[in-house]
């Protein structure tokens, strides 16, 4: 008997069967760049080890022209092929099945060669495309079918056709991007003759014992996007055209609202997907913000869909399936959505890994193999670099002593996980814990770490995090309308309903979120879609409201202030940046940068800016001005190993504190 009946029953195809309903959607490593193929085999054969039903690769360019970005990963060569095929008979070796993703970016390739529809740039690219001819679009088209062929030839069990996120295929869909007036623009006929070209060529190539997947857009979140009556003709072509599976694609990459961030509510966009069930008879398969197996359970129990497909989820856990099969979900690390280490980093051309588990993407260099000579390790401090620490040391076989000298795991991820919109913090902190549990480390809460009490151990790790900042402020000594950012979030400070906010990093906006929401959005799915401005396609094209985002009124007035003379929030992750701006714009807090302290009143702050001086009217100022190393025990200590923010004082960067944790435990 299991807990996930639907999830773990098989799904026939057929000419082949899968053994549970779980894809590992697409995501894109820049493992292929590298050329090390031995590595991007053991990531995908890790991953079919855990269970996955089938895989889905990173997008795989069909032209040069098609890459994300000059040199991007495509299926070119004999010899391409045969690297590919170390990736397929790795993953077939472990028992899995694995797609190759077909991606021909269109105009959001970044690189002067892009092509599209219609010459129009990209709001996220730089280059205007080159507006295809006919013989263009016949080459895309042909490459598409090649690409495919090639997969085949390579050893894959099947390819997913990328039709969704704003990438070509969808750009040729709608009238926001194609403004032709031939056949392959104008009426829906003409403008979806591109997918439905691309999806015939690429059966026609394979042939008929061959998975081929069609990503579709099922709701594209931009102006002038598709209806749901478009989207459903369209999927009842493509599966007329010989596409084996339906998978969905949520938003482009352009769209202005949120779509697997955090702050987007789980299984926020099953309710489209179910729109889809019975229109065609092929599977269906639901995404986005789904990332544990209750939540897939209960989308495939409810109908939504046929299939689940998680991506990331797999990054912070490749045995996701294997440990949910076997009664052990508490044990699954879990995909928080914070975007930090997958893609950011993938859009900042680094290669991507995960912030709840460094390992990933770096398999074949980050290993936890067992300690050849087990010895006494204190971690002093439970926030997440000392708990990584002790986890992998205790895994390895070394004996670990944790202290911690409040009365709770998890450090300054207690605080991340009051913020409205990080919610899944509370899950990361509860696998922590189990983990801790599970691995037989002797956790110490309440006790504070001596350097005599250290001195028996063979390896001392110091994680002891970090200290507020204090700024010196005329005035500040004065009044007691002045609090620390840790006594708002604690619980134990009494905030006015008008408030300063000194600092505008990744602590002054949390801050400033946490100060100005009520009920979590995040919580409530139809509060956060009417907040942004999603409505249903059948009645709005691309799904998006006429009258725009409605968010609630904010609980108080707040000004968040900077002294740097740039953009507040310009620091800010690279894909999630956007959103904290426009939800503290929707909320009404005013920001400000480049601005000087002059002087604490009363009556709230007196800044200058430009030679000019404003007061700030504000009941409460909170102090979110940086951070330093808090690291007394480590300099009392003849030698220790100091990591997280006792070593560098950062935005409570938990990303790289998990990080030097998992690496070090991994040497000692």
């Amino acid at each position: 008997m299991t807990d996930y009946p639907h999830l773990l029953a098989p799904l026939d195809l057929g000419f082949t069967t899968l053994k549970n309903r779980v894809l590992m959607g697409s995501m894109h490593t820049g493992l292929e760049e590298r050329g090390d193929w031995g590595a991007v085999a053991e990531f995908y054969g890790l991953r079919a080890r855990g269970g996955v039903g089938l895989i889905v690769t990173g997008g795989i360019a069909p032209s040069d022209e098609g890459g994300v970005y000059p040199g991007a990963a495509g299926l070119y060569s004999e010899a391409d092929i045969a690297n590919h095929r170390i990736v397929t008979d790795r993953v077939h070796a472990e028992g899995g099945k694995i797609a190759m993703q077909i991606l021909n970016a269109g105009r959001y390739a970044y690189g002067p060669k892009c092509v599209a529809p219609s010459a129009i740039k990209s709001p996220i690219s730089p280059f205007k495309p080159v507006e295809l001819d006919e013989a263009g679009i016949e080459k895309q088209i042909a490459d598409y079918a090649t690409a495919a062929l090639r997969a085949k030839e390579a050893g894959y069990d099947g390819v997913e056709v990328m039709g969704s996120e704003g990438y070509l295929i969808n750009q040729f869909l709608v009238r926001h991007t194609n403004k032709r007036e031939d056949r392959w623009g104008g009426s829906y006929e003409n403008r979806m003759r591109f997918a439905i070209e691309v999806v015939k060529r690429v059966r026609a190539a394979v042939g008929p014992e061959f998975i081929v997947i069609y990503r579709i857009s099922m709701i594209d979140l931009v102006p002038d996007g598709s209806t749901f009556e478009e989207v459903v003709q369209l999927a009842r072509e493509v599966e007329a055209a010989g596409a084996t599976i339906l998978n969905t694609g949520i938003g482009w990459h352009e769209a202005r609202v949120p779509t697997i961030a955090t702050s987007v509510p789980r299984r926020a966009f099953s309710w489209v997907t179910k729109k889809m069930m019975g229109q065609v008879s092929i599977p269906v398969i639901t995404s986005n913000r789904i990332n544990m197996p209750d939540v897939a359970e209960a989308v495939l129990a409810e109908g939504c869909a046929d299939m689940v497909s998680m991506a990331r989820p797999f990054l912070a856990d490749p045995d996701f399936v294997a440990k949910a099969a076997a009664g052990r979900a508490g044990e699954i690390a879990p995909c928080i959505a914070c975007n930090q280490a997958c893609l950011d980093h993938t859009f900042s051309g680094k290669l991507t890994s995960c912030l709840v588990n460094p390992r990933a993407c770096h398999e074949t260099e980050l290993d936890y193999a067992p300690a050849a000579e087990p010895k006494r390790v204190a971690v002093v401090g439970a926030g997440p670099a000392g708990m990584m620490t002790a986890i992998v040391a205790a895994q390895r076989g070394h004996n670990v002593t944790l202290f911690e000298r409040s009365e709770r795991l998890g450090g300054q991820l207690n605080m991340a996980r009051v913020i409205p919109g990080k919610e899944e913090f509370h899950g990361l902190v509860a696998w922590f814990e189990t983990m801790v549990a599970r691995s037989g480390v002797d956790v110490r809460l309440g006790e504070s770490a001596t350097a005599e009490g250290l001195a028996g151990y063979d390896e001392v790790v110091i994680a002891t995090g970090v200290v507020p900042r204090d700024v010196e402020i005329a005035g500040s000594e004065r009044h007691g309308n002045v609090v620390s950012y840790i006594d708002v979030l604690a619980g134990g400070a009494n905030v006015g309903k008008t408030v300063a906010i000194i600092g505008a990093g990744g602590i002054g906006f949390d801050v400033a979120e946490y100060l100005t929401t009520g009920e979590s959005p995040t919580l409530d799915l139809a509060e956060w879609k009417e907040e942004w401005g999603i409505t249903d396609p059948a009645v709005d094209r691309g799904g998006l409201a006429p009258e725009g985002p409605k968010p609630e009124a904010p609980e108080r007035a707040v000004t968040l202030l900077q002294r740097k003379a740039e953009k507040p929030g310009k620091r800010l992750g690279k894909t999630t940046g956007w959103i904290h701006r426009a939800t503290l714009q929707m909320k009404g807090v005013r920001m400000m940068g480049g601005v000087s302290y002059d002087e604490i009143t009363p009556e709230g702050l007196v800044v200058g800016k430009n030679g000019a001086s404003e007061m700030i009217e504000a009941e409460t100022i909170v102090l979110c001005a940086g951070q330093l190393p808090a690291r007394d025990l480590a300099d009392q200590l003849p030698r220790a190993h100091v990591i997280g923010g006792a070593d560098v004082a950062g935005e409570l960067d938990a990303k790289r504190a998990i990080d030097q944790g998992a690496r070090l435990a991994a040497t000692l």
